[in-house]
């Protein structure tokens, strides 16, 4: 009956939301029955004063521990990493660090620092600031946030394997919550210049950092190296083309001095911090920043104010907009019936969120160990139907594996009469002979809808019948672990924009071995296109001819880094839909992207004090 309750209790408080939608709009409705284009056209504040409800008082300030909002929000704007996301294009763009370059193999990355960085407090920010705040990143085990971020790192990868950031909540109704792959440098990037100057680091504590002796031997053990006051050096285990996305994460930001300011209780608003804000205030009632007078690009900084205001639920967070309290809401959990109630009003917004739901394939027994059959149960699921009905249009059709991947990679479409053909090619003509698939969810109302409806398509267009396999979410691991499964349903947020990173969370692994026959489709084999680079039989340690005489040997096997394309021409998982998160924003407030990554950049932002609705 536990479960039963809880319904009971999502019900009422769903339908508790609805009606405060109603009362709000009805009464907009009796003072004005003209169709009005805002939710809440409030006006706007004389001053650069910005007011942001993104959900609860924040735990902490410690970017090490920065896992989702309202705690990165406040990171993002306090502390200034090597890098940003672009909030609009999603590329990385210059932060603390000016350019960066890599070595030809993408595994050693230069970052320089600006020289007129500084913390609050006046003092320089170094590249040992960032040595100190990754090796810390490793030293705090399972405290870190996402710290599968970290594990390509030389040294910081964890003795154990991590686990992927997977969630077992309805990602469809969850707030937590592109462009193309660079193929050339990024603004900011230049070819890489070797240092024959010996680095003297700064004086113990000057700036921030601990003494020198222990910077020295804990550099000897990780990738991450100063090799001047700002020149950072970072080497990884593996090419990894978008490592500047990477360190956009606010995990990846410098921390003055060891991290013990973030152990106090209440949090510490007087913290070192190096970001265009600065912490002024904290009450019960939120957080509030002020533009920080150190800031190295402070003149473009137009806010002069930014308050976090914390709010308990979705409805409260919606009548303190209504009301004008607030200018933005983001990370609330918003009902689907309310979701169809502010689509109309052009301050509400819709982002596809980076998180995917899906069904892993267990491709070790047949006859899921035939990519055919994989691709067989893809391409007959209609992703549309499935999104717009099970799931009220509260998410997005997941054609591929990487919600902000490369949009040129081949998506799956629905095909039945290609699935059909796939599975006769495999010998199961009309799904005869192919044994019942063993599907696991977890105990989720929505997931065995999903199921059920998955399950129908499969019978209806391929003949294929189903078992659905209910499990608590504390047994989904076991089961995996076991192997005891066909298909297994798992849910997944990526935190960020670099497509190694993201795909080593999905599958547990970024780099695919492949003999040189392999390296292209078979004719006829399928319709997707592949995407695995080919081998370069040209590159130093690779093929070579063999000497007059010589019996030619066989070459081992190449690794190489797998890219989406790849993941969707193998097919050792079905994506099913990515989740959205939503918000309301004032039209007078400018500058303001919520983007797939929720990377809202507070230094772009500003208030427009002339709006006026148009008439």
């Amino acid at each position: 009956m536990p479960d039963l309750k809880k319904m009971q209790g999502l019900t009422k408080r769903g339908l508790a939301f609805v009606a405060a939608v109603f009362f709000i709009t009805s009464c907009t409705q009796i003072e004005k029955p003209a169709a009005e284009p805002f939710f809440s056209g409030t006006q706007p504040p004389p001053k650069q004063e910005f007011r942001w409800s993104n959900g609860k008082m924040p735990k902490s300030f410690d970017p090490a521990r920065a896992a989702a909002a309202p705690e990165t929000d406040i990171v993002r704007a306090v502390f200034e990493g090597l890098t940003e996301i672009d909030a609009k294009t999603l590329e990385a763009v210059p932060a603390a660090a000016e350019k960066w370059s890599s070595s030809d193999d993408l595994r050693e990355w230069t970052f320089h620092l600006r020289k007129d960085a500084r913390w609050s407090n006046g003092k320089r920010v170094t590249a040992e600031n960032f040595v100190i705040a990754w090796q810390r990143l490793g030293t705090l085990g399972n405290k870190t946030a996402h710290r599968d971020l970290i594990q390509n790192i030389v040294g910081l990868k964890a003795e154990k394997p991590v686990a992927a950031p997977a969630d077992s909540r309805d990602f469809q109704h969850d707030p937590v919550k592109t462009g193309e792959t660079p193929t050339q440098n990024l603004s900011g990037v230049t070819k890489r210049q070797e240092q024959t100057t010996p680095y003297q680091p700064a004086t113990d504590l000057d700036e921030g950092v601990p003494p020198r002796q222990d910077r020295v031997t804990a550099a000897k053990k990780t990738g991450v190296e100063a090799v001047s006051d700002v020149i950072l050096k970072v080497t990884l285990e593996l090419p990894d083309k978008d490592f500047p996305k990477l360190v956009a994460n606010p995990i990846f930001r410098p921390i003055y001095g060891d991290g013990a300011d973030f152990n106090t209780e209440p949090l510490n608003a007087k913290l070192v911090t190096n970001g265009a804000f600065s912490i002024a205030d904290i009450t019960k009632d939120g957080v509030t920043l002020t533009r920080s007078d150190k800031y190295w690009d402070k003149d473009s900084v137009k806010l002069e104010q930014v308050q976090f205001v914390q709010k308990e639920t979705a409805e409260a967070a919606l009548d303190a907009y209504k009301k004008g309290e607030v200018h933005a809401v983001t990370n609330a959990d918003f009902e689907p019936l309310a979701l169809k109630l502010l689509a109309p009003y052009d301050d509400f917004r819709r982002t596809t969120h980076s998180a995917l739901n899906f069904y892993e394939v267990n491709t070790k027994t047949a006859p899921f160990n035939d990519r055919r059959v994989r691709e067989a149960l893809a391409t007959s699921i209609d992703r549309d139907r499935l999104t717009d009905g099970e799931l009220e249009g509260s998410t997005q059709p997941a054609a591929g594996f990487l919600p902000l991947g490369d949009k040129k990679v081949s998506r799956l479409i629905l095909d039945i009469e290609k699935a059909k053909g796939l599975l006769e090619k495999a010998g199961y003509p009309n799904g005869e002979n192919f044994p019942q698939i063993r599907l696991v969810v977890n105990r989720n109302d929505t997931q065995q809808r999903i199921a059920r409806s998955v399950a129908r398509m499969w019978k209806t267009n391929l003949n294929l019948e189903t078992l659905i396999i209910v499990k608590e979410a504390s047994e989904i691991e076991a089961v995996k672990t076991s192997g005891d499964y066909d298909l297994i349903r798992r849910g997944v947020v990526l935190p960020t924009a670099d497509e190694m990173v993201s795909l080593t969370a999905l599958f547990g692994t970024a780099t695919k071995t492949v003999k040189d026959s392999e390296a292209e489709p078979k004719p006829g084999d399928s319709d997707i296109e592949l995407f695995r680079p080919p081998l370069d039989k040209d590159k130093k340690g690779g093929p070579s001819e063999p000497a007059e005489g010589e019996v030619p040997k066989a070459e081992p096997p190449a690794i190489v880094m797998l890219t989406e394309g790849d993941a969707i021409y193998e097919l050792n998982a079905i994506p099913l839909y990515f989740p959205m998160s939503y918000s309301l924003v004032k039209p007078f407030v400018k500058g303001f992207e919520i983007n797939g990554l929720d990377a809202a950049l507070l230094k772009d932002v500003s208030i427009d004090s002339n709006w006026q609705p148009k008439q």
